[in-house]
This record gives structure tokens, sequence and C-alpha cells, in this order.
């Protein structure tokens, strides 16, 4: 019998996703075939705590944070494993596939997956250059805009211009107008995101996104539809179909997303002729000129009244939440919970990183 790997799967994290990481891990866990893979659970505290979960249900109830495992993940390539740590002293646990499942900053951004790398180890989607740049919204939009993706018009400042916020507010009312949606420009789940509809809000919108982040992105408001694609492999990647977002408040941000049950997500909407091979096109354009690899899901409006196609973001660990659309639009397209999680795990046996 051909003996079990093992999958050291990382969920919680540093970041503002904390808590919505800890629910697509448990559910990422719970669709592994443990009659393959033996799965080493562990997460990070919100200090940023490494510790060994012992069970799925560990995770559910919050109670992994009490562990008194630690748990390290080695750079060290000789080794290949994951140091264990508590009152029985110290041990090695050889790793053979790492399936992070970290959404947001030290996470989704490239920290984990630049360890894994010195390690050696496969793991499951992106790279570090692209989880970096995919993370950074404001790096993203300008390599985007080199290649004429469409995008809504947008400004840029670091944390150090906001000593001059007059100038800051004239660029907005010259360059973008108003509504503008205010943006840390690395975060995720719409957390820090204010939308402003005048120049009075404009300042303490810009003091909550530079609360988060050393860089501000402050975006024109599309009025229009938001639609997402769910994006799977590698360089030769499939796009699913469109899902559509309809919001259960002004916009979707963390709240619409994960507490008010008024959000709704719908598979395969009514589009007008064409924009849904539009979209497909376009997120696999973006998904190659960003380097991705394993999965992501690309986010776009459809602008009403010209139907224009301009995208958002994309994002390299998607959720696995109930609600998540990622693996809904999966399952739409015929494969199940467990067969995705299985073409990931399959996926990071591509280590074209590697010597």
């Amino acid at each position: 019998m051909e003996k079990k790997k093992r999958i050291a799967l990382i969920f919680g994290g540093q970041s503002s996703e904390h808590e919505v990481s800890c629910v697509s891990g448990a559910t990422v866990a719970g669709a592994i075939d443990r009659s393959r893979y033996d799965v080493l659970l562990i997460g990070i505290t919100k200090k940023g705590k490494w510790v060994r979960a012992d069970s799925i249900e560990q995770i559910k109830s919050g109670a992994w944070r009490e562990s008194r495992t630690g748990a390290a993940l080695l750079p060290d390539a000789a080794l290949k494993s994951v140091l264990l740590h508590g009152e029985g002293g110290f041990s090695l646990m050889p790793v053979d596939i790492v399936f992070p499942v970290l959404h947001g900053l030290y996470g989704e951004d490239g920290c984990p997956q630049a360890i894994t790398e010195l390690a050696q180890i496969p793991y499951v989607g992106c790279g570090v250059l692209s989880s970096a740049l995919t993370m950074d919204k404001a790096a993203a939009k300008a390599v985007l805009a080199r290649l004429g993706v469409p995008q809504t018009p947008y400004l840029v400042f670091r944390r150090e211009e906001l000593d001059d916020f007059g100038r800051i507010a004239s660029m907005v009312d010259e360059s973008l107008g108003y509504p503008v949606f205010v943006k840390p420009s690395n975060a995720g789940s719409s957390c820090g995101v204010t939308r402003v509809v005048s120049r009075e809000k404009l300042g303490e919108a810009v003091k909550l996104a530079a609360s988060q982040d050393c860089k501000i992105v402050i975006e024109a408001e599309v009025r229009g539809r938001e639609l997402e694609c769910a994006l799977l492999g590698g360089w030769n990647a499939e796009a699913s179909g469109v899902g559509e977002i309809l919001a259960g408040a002004e916009f979707y941000d963390y709240d619409a997303k994960y507490r008010n049950p008024a959000s709704k997500t719908v598979i395969d909407p009514e589009l007008p002729a064409g924009k849904r091979e539009e979209i497909r096109a376009l997120a696999l354009k973006v998904y190659r000129a960003l380097d991705c690899r394993g999965l992501s899901r690309a986010d776009f409006f459809l602008e009403k009244d010209t139907d224009r196609v301009i995208f958002n973001e994309i994002n390299t660990i998607p959720g696995f939440t109930a609600i998540s659309m990622y693996p809904k639009l999966w399952e739409a397209a015929g494969i199940s919970l467990n067969e995705l999680v299985q073409k990931l795990i399959d996926s990071a046996a591509v280590t074209e990183h590697f010597i």
C-alpha cells in the first residue's frame, strides 16, 4: 500500500480576515481525502503564534487557540519539516505538501509562500511574486494598466503624504469626483474600505485606510453589477462560469459578505450577449499577467448603461465558506468540493519555482 503523504494545512493568520480564514480552513480540511493524506492542522493566532490544532472541531470552536503545542514551518530544505514543540519537548514532522488557507496580510501576500519555497516543499496556490503583487492593489493596477486591462480611474497615496490632505482632496475632486471608494492597498474582504460621497467625509475614510496599510487607493465608483469568475490550474488554467454578487448593503463590505443574510450570490446570471465570454477571457488574461497558479478568483464590474466590463481585483486565496463564490462556481461546473480540493492538492506538485 502506498504511504500516505502529509499535508500541512495552515489557517487563521494575523490579518483582519482571521475569522474568515478559520472557517475556510475548516471547510478545506474537511474535504481532504484522509484515505490518501495525513493532515497536520496549523493555526496562526492574531498575535502571530503558530500552534497545532488537533481537529476540525477545534477550528470551528476556536479551542485551537489554547493549544500548548507550538508549530513552526522550518525554511530548511534538508529537513522539509514542521517543528512541533511543547511540554513533551521538540519533534520534527516531515511534510510533503503545504496548503495555505490564509486570507489577507501575512498569508495571501507571499510571506508563507516564501518560507515554503525556502524549504522546497510543494504548496497549493500562487508563488511569492504573484501573491505579493495581487495582494497590493496599487501594484497590480499598475501592471494591468500597461496591458490595457480596463479599470476604473484611481489614485494612489502613501501614508506619509497625508499631512498635505488638501492636495489629496483637490486631486480627488479634479481626477475622480464623487462617489469614490477609499481602500488600504493591502487588505481583503473589504476591510478598511469606505464609500465616500463628499469631500467632507474623505479625511475620515483616508485615516481608516491608512490605519491598515501604508498605501491608500482611491477609486472612482463604478455603477453596475458585481461579477466574479473562478480560475483553476497553471498557465493553461480553466475559467469557471460567471457568478453575480447581490449585496445586501450599500456596497459589498465585510458585514455584507459575512453577516448580512440579505446578500446573495447568483450562479450563471443572465448577461448581455457575449459578456460571459468576455469576462472569462479577461479573467484568464489577468491571471496570466500576474503569474498566478493553482487558484484565484477575479472580480469585475459590468457598468450600468454602457455594459463595459471593468476589472476590480483578483484574490489568490479566495474564501471557502458556505457563501463563498469560488467553490460555488466550480460546483456549478460539475466539480464537487472534495474534487476541487483534490485538484488543488494535485496542482501543488507543479513546482516550477524550485531549481
